[in-house]
């Protein structure tokens, strides 16, 4: 197996993300293939040593596609960015997988181009971990589709339970549909018609839930639209970052306040390595032929470890298989919407 990684394009730089390559190949005796400025990669390997040396392959790109890029503009001018080199690569067999935390519209437009869409799947999307009071719930999709159609959300219900089924062993999760109300009339016209294809799917489909049901941990996977989907992934982020600003904020703010601190550190440790997303990984572009994961522009070498690690499993595991044999036995409707 060999994962390839984009060391270009994200906000940390080349070092950190090859950083966390070299703890995979040490770690995990993963093969690495990564793609970019062939210099800053060979300066960040260093001295690896011998192991390291003989599981990371390094593959030339000239070009680097920035966040300021449109997709249109990177498939157009950019043919020889490290997001192309490694597509490239997986267009032709030599690497199983592709990692990376550059510009996530370029990296949705070349997987698009170069690896196509699996069989009968109308639209890709993209499915994100998050934490909750009980197990992770997946929300699908969070950016790929601002505009959808109710059988679009339908496919993304099956991609995403395929998904959450290889990553946290539950062949049967709790799908819910987001909505501004559990009753069923509660929503707009797209999500009233998905819900009736839902619920007369085979998915484990327990209706509609709101905004607030989320971070419960009462349902497995959350399926809207990426205009929806982006917006709440946005404002987890944000309102995590908020809280824990404030909480510094307000331990900052007497000695009493320190002092506690000190006795909890173990537990402040704990929860933000709970609700960090470095923690899972990447976020896979579902419903291509091939597979892709997307980081978090601030990704450091443990979110990019356990990127290249999941990406691995979502390999080992077969993951599109099981999209397309799950998507066989529904009566879901396939293929046709661009």
């Amino acid at each position: 197996m060999i994962i390839g990684l984009d060391a270009m394009g994200s906000d940390l730089g080349p070092a950190e993300l090859i950083a966390g390559a070299v703890k995979v190949a040490q770690e995990k005796d993963i093969q690495v293939a990564i793609a970019g400025d062939e210099a800053q990669i060979k300066a960040a390997l260093g001295s690896a040593g011998p192991k390291v040396s003989s599981l990371i392959e390094v593959f030339p790109a000239s070009q680097v596609v920035t966040m300021s890029d449109t997709p249109s503009e990177a498939l157009r001018k950019k043919k020889d960015s490290s997001i192309a080199v490694l597509f490239e690569l997986q267009k032709e067999g030599k690497v199983d997988a592709v990692v990376s935390a550059g510009n996530s519209g370029a990296v949705v437009a070349s997987a698009i181009k170069y690896l196509g869409r699996l069989a009968n799947i109308a639209r890709p999307g993209i499915a994100s971990v998050f934490p909750t009071l009980k197990e992770p719930a997946v929300m699908m999709d969070v950016g790929a589709n601002v505009d959808c159609r109710p059988r679009n959300l339908l496919q993304f219900g099956i991609m995403s339970s395929a998904y959450y089924s290889i990553m946290f062993g539950n062949p049967r999760p709790r799908v819910g549909l987001l909505s501004i109300g559990e009753e069923i009339g509660k929503g707009n016209q797209q999500v009233k018609e998905a819900r009736k294809l839902l619920q007369n799917s085979e998915l484990n489909f327990i209706g509609n839930v709101e905004g607030g049901d989320t971070f419960q941990g009462n349902v497995d996977v959350i399926v809207c639209d990426g205009f929806v989907g982006n917006i709440c992934l946005k404002l987890s982020e944000g309102l995590a970052e908020a809280l824990f600003k404030m909480l510094k904020d307000e331990i900052r703010s007497s000695v009493s306040a320190k002092m506690g601190c000190l006795f909890a550190r173990g537990v402040f440790r704990n929860f933000k390595k709970r609700i960090d997303y470095a923690e899972y990984g990447g976020a896979p572009l579902l419903g291509m032929n091939g597979i892709t994961l997307i980081c978090h522009g601030k990704s450091d070498r443990t979110a990019i470890k356990n990127a290249l690690l999941e990406a691995s499993e979502l390999v080992n595991n077969k993951v599109n298989e099981h999209i397309l044999t799950m998507l066989e036995s529904s009566d879901a409707p396939k293929g046709g919407d661009n």
